[in-house]
């Protein structure tokens, strides 16, 4: 994954947000520093601070618009842009998974344990 293909992954995860409290506001928190980053790294490309804005509203479109010009301006090589979306993926990533983590659907089933370490002992007679 390259750096540009990390901060534009980064980015769209930060725009969806987290699905706890505590989860949105470290997510939260994580973005608003990357994007600041990539503000400052952006300076005076002004078709890039547009899309870089409008990646919360305009998934699709601020993408290609934003890559080229992250590459150009070295946002991809910055260590500490790098490594802030870096940080906001684990944390999205790590939301996501306990979000998602007993997502079941067990229509018309029986006997069906939903959880870690559970125990089910049957007795026929």
């Amino acid at each position: 994954m390259t750096g540009v293909d990390v901060i534009i992954a980064a980015l769209a995860a930060g725009a969806a947000a987290g699905s706890t409290d505590v989860a949105k506001s470290a997510i939260s928190d994580a973005y608003i520093e990357l994007k600041s980053q990539l503000r400052r790294r952006l300076n005076g490309r002004a078709r890039a601070q547009e899309a870089l804005e409008a990646a919360e509203t305009e998934p699709d479109q601020w993408q290609t618009i934003v890559g080229d010009d992250l590459a150009e301006s070295g946002a991809d090589a910055d260590e500490q842009v790098i490594s802030t979306a870096r940080r906001l993926l684990r944390l999205a990533e790590s939301d996501e998974a306990r979000a998602s983590r007993y997502r079941v659907s067990a229509d018309n089933a029986k006997g069906v344990q939903v959880g870690d370490h559970n125990t089910q002992t049957n007795t026929f007679s």
